[in-house]
């Protein structure tokens, strides 16, 4: 067993995709912006894949579109507000989730959230849910100036928490959550259970391990 998990002193997570399960809102958050234009609407199934790459994914399936599009910053900001007004409705935790904090927890082990996603969303969100009342920290996409896969945010984390990052482990389920943990120092579990698609390929990202349910993950903690 990787010594760094049995030596870790704090364990940060990414949100959606790891955490909690937001695929649901932002597709429905997307989909209501082809509702509105007369279009039909999409089956949930497409934007699900997607989900973790937030509104770039969700108007990529819903119109086709990309960042490059004249229209794209406009459409962006109307996919935010529909998502701000329903994402909380159909948002959960992945099964095991709570009991994997709970357990933290009971063991003295702090833990926090380093997401790319806005406070604007972020904040609301994780307040809304009570999973999130024993978080010693939530770093947001804009918290520093710079996201995921830059170590800054990690960085800002184990600064709150107080302890050294390499102390720290840092579960994602995307390759940029994977890539800013080994530049921070940290140790990195990919999480295989999230928006991952079939064409993902975890094994190349380098993590130093990789779990396929959330309890999995206290395996690794488990002190000698």
């Amino acid at each position: 067993m990787t010594s760094m998990f049995k030596d870790a002193r704090a364990v940060l997570f990414d949100l959606d995709g790891t955490l909690i399960d937001s695929a649901p809102d932002l597709g429905a958050a997307a989909d209501k912006m082809r509702l509105d234009r007369g279009l039909a609407s999409l089956p949930y199934e497409s934007y699900r894949p997607m989900a973790g790459a937030g509104a770039r994914g969700m108007l990529g399936v819903a119109f086709g579109m990309t960042p490059e599009h004249a229209d794209f910053p406009a459409m962006r900001e109307e996919f935010f507000v529909n998502y701000e007004s329903c994402m909380t409705q159909r948002t959960f935790a992945f099964d095991g989730v709570a009991e994997l904090i709970g357990e933290l927890v009971a063991r003295k082990l702090p833990w926090g959230v380093v997401t790319n996603k806005s406070k604007r969303f972020s904040e609301p969100l994780t307040r809304a849910m009570p999973l999130f009342a024993t978080a010693a920290t939530v770093v947001s996409g804009d918290t520093t100036p710079h996201a995921k896969p830059h170590p800054e945010p990690l960085y800002e984390a184990a600064r709150r928490m107080g302890f050294d990052p390499v102390r720290c482990i840092y579960v994602g389920d995307d390759e940029r959550d994977v890539v800013a943990g080994l530049a921070a120092g940290m140790g990195t579990v990919a999480a295989t259970y999230g928006y991952l698609g079939q064409q993902a390929d975890t094994a190349r990202w380098g993590a130093h391990a990789e779990i396929n349910s959330p309890l999995a993950l206290l395996q690794l903690l488990q002190r000698a």
